[in-house]
């Protein structure tokens, strides 16, 4: 699901040169899940949800407003929302119990424990994005935008954490720049990572989140050399 989603949303991120509104929006997402979890006694998971997604909202349309009156210095003012949000969870995480762990897998996800509940709760926000996003490419511009993204983020980070989040939106963009279809070699590239990270990680009870964000760099590395070798393969049979 992770895979793709992310990848059209990633394209669209840098096309827009906000490569850092991927980890700001994350990490203000998971903010948003600290505060619940710390300052309401025994929350529902709907409550929860609905706080993670007002913090990844409300940052969205910040954005926006951002982008509109301070596009010179949009990127430098997502940083600061990043670092921001990111110590602020560290603060208030500094005198919990298992602080630690929290930290971690906000972090780097907890993605061999997500279940197939998880999954059927998830699934239809997915669902929805992905036909948003391609039955009406208008939805791309302006708010619309915004909103998706926030939407898709909120999910995401508690399914697999910041660090992923990141990797599955930048890395398979990265990937497609000068690919013929973007979309189709982003999707590959992510569906490759993520199943490879996961498959490793199981096998050899290791951290999923790490491996799967160095299975993102290897096989966008990778898909970069080998298109880069064909183009030249290309040019030479040109000339």
């Amino acid at each position: 699901m992770i895979a793709l989603t992310h990848a059209p949303l990633g394209i669209e991120v840098l096309r827009r040169g906000i490569i850092f509104i991927d980890l700001a929006v994350a990490q203000i997402a998971g903010l948003g899940l600290l505060i619940g979890n710390i300052f309401i006694h025994d929350p529902s998971p709907w409550l929860i949800q609905f706080i993670a997604l007002s913090y990844a909202i409300g940052s969205g349309l910040a954005f926006r407003k951002i982008e509109k009156t301070m596009p010179k210095h949009q990127e430098a003012v997502i940083g600061c929302a990043f670092v921001l949000a990111a110590s602020l969870a560290f603060l208030l995480l500094a005198d919990h119990p298992h602080g630690g762990d929290e930290v971690k897998y906000l972090l780097s996800g907890q993605m061999l424990f997500v279940t197939w509940i998880d999954v059927a709760k998830h699934a239809p926000i997915y669902a929805f994005i992905l036909l948003a996003w391609f039955s009406r490419p208008q939805v791309r511009n302006n708010m619309g935008f915004y909103l998706l993204f926030a939407l898709a983020i909120t999910s995401s980070v508690q399914l697999v954490g910041v660090y992923v989040v990141f990797a599955s939106l930048i890395l398979p963009a990265l990937a497609a720049v000068h690919a013929e279809r973007p979309h189709v070699t982003a999707w590959f590239c992510g569906i490759t990572a993520l199943l490879s990270g996961i498959t490793i990680a199981t096998v050899f009870d290791q951290p999923a989140g790490p491996l799967t964000v160095l299975g993102y760099a290897l096989v966008a590395t990778i898909i970069r050399i080998v298109m880069r070798s064909n183009g030249r393969g290309v040019r030479k049979m040109e000339r």
